[in-house]
């Protein structure tokens, strides 16, 4: 069963919500129900994702601790957690991406759609914001790429393309990857995705085509999958472009150790 039909899990994440509305704390409803509600689809999920911004991290955790429930930083460059007063249920507070790169800023909460969850008015994440986090979730044991396709299959029409043209910035070749796949998933629904935004990524790729970066040897692979480019890091000599920019060597390690039981528990 789905653990957000249950009527405790739901009360739990009404409570959470309610708790952080009442202290002002402005926040985001993502993950699967931010999926349903731009694609329909519905599927189980384990947990609820809010998000908020970073620097409203600590006054949410005091102010679930102080209605009981239990609170931890996960990982320190982007989710906590809180848990039910059993531990058995947990919202995911999240504030940036697992790759450092996605971090929430005010534009999340200027463009988030209004609707309903858990029968009450809630924000979502705006479409924009879930491709690009979405676009480079390239784990071994976890793929976005079906939420992807999905997503620019309901609302391609009603995107921002400039604005999600800006999100991806240099890594347009991420997009490029997932509008390209988008033709292939749905070759009768090509048309879904504006000329000119194909073109111009289409130009983009061209431009590059035969031209190496100078300089220095890196590997962007490490924004893609934690645990997958190691060895490209570890033994050929590139230079992990997540530090020290976007995470600190205490969080590199922190967030890599974390992927290696997942990488080991998906090996054919």
């Amino acid at each position: 069963m789905n653990m957000a039909e249950s009527q405790p899990t739901a009360e739990f994440y009404r409570d959470t919500l309610d708790i952080l509305d009442a202290r002002k704390i402005p926040v985001l409803v993502g993950g699967a129900f931010a999926q349903k509600y731009f694609t329909g689809v519905s599927r189980d999920t384990k947990d609820l994702d809010l998000f908020i911004l970073g620097s409203d991290l600590q006054r949410a955790f005091e102010a679930l601790n102080r209605a009981g429930y239990r609170t931890e930083e996960t990982f320190a460059h982007w989710l906590g957690k809180a848990f039910d007063k059993d531990g058995v249920d947990f919202v995911d507070i999240i504030f940036n991406s697992g790759n450092g790169l996605c971090k929430v800023d005010p534009t999340w909460f200027d463009y988030a759609p209004a609707g309903e969850a858990f029968g009450r008015a809630v924000r979502f994440c705006p479409v924009e914001e879930s491709i690009w986090q979405k676009a480079f979730i390239l784990e071994r044991e976890r793929y976005d790429g079906a939420d992807i396709a999905h997503l620019l299959r309901a609302q391609s029409e009603k995107l921002d393309w400039p604005r999600l043209l800006r999100r991806f910035g240099e890594h347009w070749r991420v997009l490029f990857s997932c509008v390209t796949l988008f033709g292939y998933i749905y070759p009768s629904e090509r048309s879904k995705i504006p000329d000119w935004v194909q073109r111009y990524l289409v130009g983009l790729f061209a431009d590059e085509i035969g031209q190496n970066v100078p300089g220095e040897r890196i590997c962007a692979g490490t924004l893609l999958s934690r645990a997958q480019f190691l060895v490209d890091i570890h033994e050929w000599g590139y230079r992990d472009v997540r530090a020290p920019e976007l995470m600190s060597a205490t969080e590199l390690r922190e967030w890599t150790a974390a992927a290696e039981p997942l990488a080991e528990t998906s090996k054919p």
